[in-house]
């Protein structure tokens, strides 16, 4: 088989597929409550979906691991520019900030009505996961590559309904489509952006919730705790100079 097609599919299925499964599983933490829980969920699914654009566009990324500032930087190489709002890209910094850390290796707060801006950012980044550039033969045998249509498409979403856009085969439409799906009311749930209509407004909880971590607390356990598990370098390097700082002012 044509490994072009394969390529796709594996973006498709690997990457997008299990992101529509996080998004979800990231909604339903938020529901009951589960904040770090919901931080890993939403950042795993901002990530696999860009990862799936950088794939369906053929550009390198195999050194992204979990930075989502990273990822985007290199979706400056797509024949395109995401259109993404400013809420949108203020929610990845949140999540590049605290998703990464599952073991409360950092302190971590919440603030907003972080569920409606995840649903917002889905929303905007999805749209992109799919094949954009490709050709069609025409009637007298030309081509027309067609990425100014599929782009134009996306840029017209933006002022329709949200739920008007869709994307063929998407596991959500799936998911939307099917009643009797177990994950449908988890997806559907206070969602302005997948449902079966216009939702003007929807009930959403202002979160506040702050938790400091154990290192935070008392840096001068760091090598302590390096003797029996990992800590990423940045956050070891981060706590030893608070510690070192604490022991001066002392």
């Amino acid at each position: 088989m044509n490994k072009e097609i394969l390529l796709n599919d594996f973006a498709t299925r690997s990457f997008r597929n299990i992101a529509d499964q996080d998004y979800i599983a990231a909604r339903l933490c938020y529901r009951n409550n589960l904040i770090p829980q919901f931080h890993w969920q939403s950042l795993q699914a901002i990530e696999k979906y860009l990862k799936a654009i950088l794939l369906y566009n053929r550009i390198k990324a195999t050194n992204i691991n979990h930075n989502l500032s990273s990822a985007l930087k290199l979706t400056k190489k797509l024949p395109f520019e995401l259109d993404l709002s400013d809420s949108t890209k203020e929610f990845i910094k949140h999540l590049d900030n605290f998703g990464r850390f599952r073991y409360l290796e950092t302190s971590y707060f919440i603030r907003g009505y972080k569920l409606v801006e995840l649903d917002k950012a889905v929303w905007e980044i999805r749209r992109y996961c799919r094949t954009l550039n490709y050709e069609v033969e025409k009637k007298d045998g030309t081509t027309r590559n067609m990425l100014d249509l599929e782009i134009d498409k996306i840029n017209r979403s933006s002022h329709e309904p949200p739920h008007k856009f869709k994307i063929t085969n998407g596991d959500l439409e799936k998911i939307i489509k099917k009643k009797s799906h177990p994950s449908r009311e988890a997806l559907l749930w206070q969602n302005l952006f997948f449902s079966t209509k216009h939702r003007k407004t929807v009930r959403a909880n202002n979160s506040i919730q702050a938790v400091n971590s154990p290192l935070y607390m008392h840096p001068e356990i760091v090598d302590d705790v390096l003797e029996y598990v990992f800590l990423p370098k940045g956050v070891v390097r981060a706590f030893k100079e608070v510690n070192k700082s604490s022991k001066i002012n002392t």
